[in-house]
């Protein structure tokens, strides 16, 4: 006679958290919207670089710090529009999910569901990093004969190059990110989208709008600490000194700048963590 032992069905498999992070890749590579997205941003980056270099003739053969820092803001004009494009790559990301209704095999892979926003956050700012970084590299090697032709050169590892690349692709990652929260609180495309892109692009207006009128240096200020604003810091040529066009208007280091970026993100995804435990999927 043969006896058998119930098995205990409970511990048999254990999620871990790179396994989190693998399945959260595999999504994120698997969406047409990210390719066509990352297309766009390196693409964007590119040509605008391009588009400017081939102006370089007229600049009159500027050399040194002059130089540098004309090469900087060549290589990273792309970020002020790939930020857009991330916001909404961001927005899209973890909207998807609750559209597609696939978040709720998502949360019950992972029930603390706070380490699988937690992945999301990484594996997307991650690869926002590397494709940013990329794409000005690229436009680095390429507008390099056009700006030699012109009697410009640089080198790419000087650092005075090489940071604010680094802090421009920084930049585009926390931009992807928070945006990537701002939908996580939202939970709607068209709601996420909304919020992302009116902090990024109608606040600031606004704000130039009420000094326009008013002269009021406390709407610089503001502006001064929005997202759209610290990113525009983090790849700023830092060659010299830079002190405020106006007195008492707060301008940012790029370090201060990737702090108040950082801390728009954290706030947002405080709040989304906090309520994704709490609410139904």
């Amino acid at each position: 006679m043969t006896t058998t032992t119930p098995i205990d069905q409970r511990n048999t498999w254990h999620l871990t958290f790179g396994g989190v992070l693998r399945s959260e890749w595999i999504k994120l590579r698997t969406l047409r919207s990210t390719v066509w997205c990352y297309a766009i941003l390196v693409v964007l980056t590119i040509a605008i670089g391009v588009l400017v270099a081939v102006n370089a003739n007229s600049l009159g053969h500027p050399t040194g710090e002059a130089a540098r820092q004309y090469v900087v803001s060549l290589i990273t004009v792309g970020v002020a529009f790939g930020q857009l494009v991330v916001a909404v790559l961001g927005t899209l990301v973890i909207t998807g999910e609750y559209g597609t209704g696939m978040i709720r095999s998502t949360l019950a892979a992972v029930p603390k569901r706070t380490p699988a926003l937690v992945a999301k956050v990484l594996v997307f700012g991650a690869v926002t990093f590397v494709i940013s970084l990329v794409s000005m590299v690229l436009t680095a090697l390429i507008v390099t004969p056009i700006l030699s032709g012109a009697g410009i050169e640089f080198s790419l590892f000087d650092p005075r190059i090489l940071v604010p690349i680094l802090g421009g692709s920084g930049a585009l990652a926390l931009i992807g990110v928070m945006a990537l929260a701002v939908g996580a609180l939202i939970r709607n495309s068209a709601g996420g989208l909304a919020a992302s892109l009116g902090l990024l692009l109608v606040v600031p207006i606004v704000l130039q709008l009420v000094y326009a009128l008013t002269q009021a240096k406390w709407a610089l200020n503001v502006a001064a600490v929005l997202p759209a604003t610290a990113a525009g810091q983090m790849h700023a040529y830092v060659g010299s000194a830079v002190e405020p066009s106006q007195p008492g208007v707060l301008l940012l280091t790029p370090w201060q700048g990737g702090l108040v970026l950082f801390a728009w993100f954290a706030v947002f995804f405080v709040f989304a963590a906090v309520l994704l435990k709490r609410r139904d999927a």
